[in-house]
């Protein structure tokens, strides 16, 4: 199975972070929208799917599967919650790319029944983004993860540019980033000094 992210990939709130860092030279990237009404939902991954086909860039959307299907996205996020309910036959059907977050061994062994491209573990270190009920998982849980997983292993939460050697260390296949961009100083920097890190 070809695996098609980055080393590294931010994960961005907004078309507007897009706009900022897909020209930078990014290959992957994640569009995490929240809390937004549908018909702008669609409008964001609309721009979104324009703005990375121009850049040859992998565009992942999270959670808005039926969307993603709908304008034509090509790979997406789900969370445990969102598996689910969601319809997994529906979803490769559309020739859908998938990748799912697990925190345990047993949203492990449940994501890798539905088959995924990818399995993200996470938080791997504390993260301030948001209130987890999962307790950071470790450098030794995601080298477990990489070393038993039949699919790539995407490491993401609390991690920065000067863990990522120890992260990738561990067999991680990719670095899935928030804060470390989008609440950096100088996000667009930041970009470019992970990217130059990541193609080494």
């Amino acid at each position: 199975m070809s695996f098609l992210l980055h080393p590294f990939y931010p994960v961005v709130p907004d078309i507007d972070w897009l706009t900022r860092l897909v020209p930078l030279g990014i290959k992957t990237i994640q569009l995490r929208l929240k809390d937004e009404p549908l018909s702008e939902v669609k409008r964001q991954i609309e721009q979104a799917i324009t703005l990375c086909d121009r850049h040859d860039c992998t565009l992942i959307i999270n959670d808005y599967w039926r969307e993603a299907i709908e304008l034509g996205a090509s790979f997406i996020h789900l969370g445990q919650e969102d598996l689910a309910v969601a319809d997994l036959a529906t979803i490769r059907n559309a020739g859908l790319k998938l990748g799912l977050s697990t925190h345990s061994h047993e949203e492990l062994d449940i994501a890798l029944g539905a088959k995924p491209d990818y399995v993200a573990l996470g938080p791997v270190w504390e993260t301030s983004l948001k209130k987890m009920k999962w307790q950071p998982q470790g450098l030794p849980r995601l080298k477990d993860w990489a070393q038993k997983s039949p699919v790539p292993v995407v490491a993401i939460g609390g991690i920065t540019l000067e863990r990522a050697p120890r992260t990738f260390a561990t067999g991680a296949s990719s670095i899935a980033v928030v804060t470390d961009v989008v609440f950096h100083a100088n996000p667009e920097q930041r970009v470019k000094d992970w990217l130059e890190f990541a193609n080494k």
